[in-house]
């Protein structure tokens, strides 16, 4: 028997959960299941019999690491920040490693040692980066393999709410980490954009007003850069591509009501709010005046969405103590863009590709679109979980072989992952056209 170890029953969790308790008795697989909630590990796993839940505290070193000597492989659903204790586990104890999340300095630092033993350490392996990834190197590759150059390469993902669900003036409903929503853009965003390179600082980031089309049903929807595409150009290979940006993407409204958030510093991280016996209210009016700011002065739309975070909100009360803006706008958030319980997410992702073949000039537009089936398993869920759930079938199975710190871009990962992904419902819709 097989023992899969995951850290983090959280979100993200849910349909990584359901997948592996799914496979357990085709594959004779035990999974270990390790959050701080016990509780929450059995409202996902049921009390299977091929699951154990255990209540740990991260930092207890002893216990995680009697959890890492036990498993065949590891699965970590942590915050990124908390990866490299994961990771250290797995080095000393021989295991090999999953994550959603982005390869950090300190992994990179492991590199030699992990390959000398033999070890692979999978990141970047949910959906954004994750799927991503896959779903362009095999485009890419395909092209080449062609004969083909590619000359511009767009790359473009969201967590949104689906339209059905879609009933506030921010057009958007917490999926995954709020914090990360929070933080998102903090670090502002460098990128390739017709033979030039663009660098934008975080006040800048949301005001540039980009758009791209999605489908006839969705329309176009907004986008802003992430913080470093530059780095993935020699990573895809596309070092002779004039553009290349990878982006988030977001209903176009949302753009605007978040450069008012970046602009009123309620991204700020500084703990400088009293919140015990404060209203929702009394911080926004705080914020206000430092900022010189009057909510009548600002656009309708603006009106709307900052009155739907809290505004005008005498009643909730935050009573968190010292906090900072970024904390007190992440309990607005948590508790203003909840998901209810019938509503639906949404992810969209889009690869737009032009390339010259044979003195001729192409583009190719591909297209996911994946709606959740209610606020616990979401498309999110599903997006991010299915591709670790996945791979770690195949690395246990012997499919995926290789070896190091890697993210998902080598046709032998991409190759095996992305059938099975088709098989869950994850499936890309391409248009190729021929430009001039």
């Amino acid at each position: 028997m097989q023992t899969i170890l995951l850290f983090g029953a959280g979100k993200s969790a849910t349909v990584l959960i359901d997948y592996l308790m799914a496979e357990a008795s085709l594959n004779d697989w035990h999974i270990i299941v390790a959050d701080a909630s016990r509780d929450l590990i059995l409202q996902k796993t049921l009390g299977a019999a091929c699951s154990e839940a255990v209540a740990l505290d991260i930092h207890d070193t002893s216990a995680r690491n009697l959890l890492v000597q036990r498993a065949d492989i590891v699965i970590s659903l942590m915050p990124p920040a908390l990866h490299y204790l994961v990771a250290q586990d797995c080095l000393a104890f021989g295991k090999n490693l999953l994550t959603a999340s982005y390869v950090d300095d300190q992994l990179r630092a492991l590199q030699s040692d992990i390959e000398a033993k033999g070890l692979l350490f999978l990141c970047e392996m949910g959906l954004d980066p994750g799927i991503d990834h896959m779903s362009a190197m095999q485009l890419i590759d395909g092209i080449k393999a062609q004969g083909g150059t590619i000359t511009a390469f767009k790359s473009h993902c969201g967590g949104l709410v689906a339209p059905e669900s879609d009933d506030n003036p921010w057009h958007y409903k917490i999926s995954w980490n709020p914090r990360n929503v929070v933080m998102a853009g903090k670090a502002g965003a460098e990128y390739k954009e017709d033979g030039f390179l663009v660098e934008l600082d975080y006040d800048k980031l949301f005001a540039g007003g980009h758009a791209c089309f999605i489908n006839e049903e969705l329309g176009s929807l907004g986008y802003y850069p992430n913080r470093d595409s530059l780095s993935y150009i020699p990573l895809y290979g596309l070092q002779a591509a004039t553009t290349f940006v990878r982006t988030t993407l977001r209903y176009s409204d949302f753009l605007l009501g978040w450069q008012q958030i970046v602009a009123l510093d309620l991204t700020d991280e500084t703990p400088d709010f009293d919140s015990d016996g404060k209203s929702l209210q009394d911080f926004f009016a705080d914020r206000f005046a430092k900022k010189v700011f009057k909510l009548e002065s600002a656009t309708e739309l603006v009106q709307a969405q900052l009155l739907y975070l809290g505004a005008a909100d005498n009643a909730l009360h935050i009573n968190k103590g010292l906090c900072s803006a970024a904390d007190v706008l992440q309990f607005a958030l948590e508790q203003k863009l909840v998901l209810r319980p019938t509503d639906r997410d949404m992810i969209v992702m889009k690869h737009e590709i032009e390339y010259e073949l044979n003195s001729q000039a192409h583009a190719i537009d591909s297209v996911l679109v994946v709606k959740g089936s209610d606020s616990l398993r979401t498309a999110m869920a599903k997006t991010v979980g299915l591709p670790l759930g996945i791979a770690a079938k195949l690395i246990l199975n012997g499919t995926i072989r290789e070896k190091g710190v890697l993210i998902p871009i080598a046709p032998a990962i991409y190759n095996a992952v992305l059938p099975e992904l088709a098989q869950q419902g994850i499936v890309f819709a391409e248009t190729h056209r021929v430009l001039g």
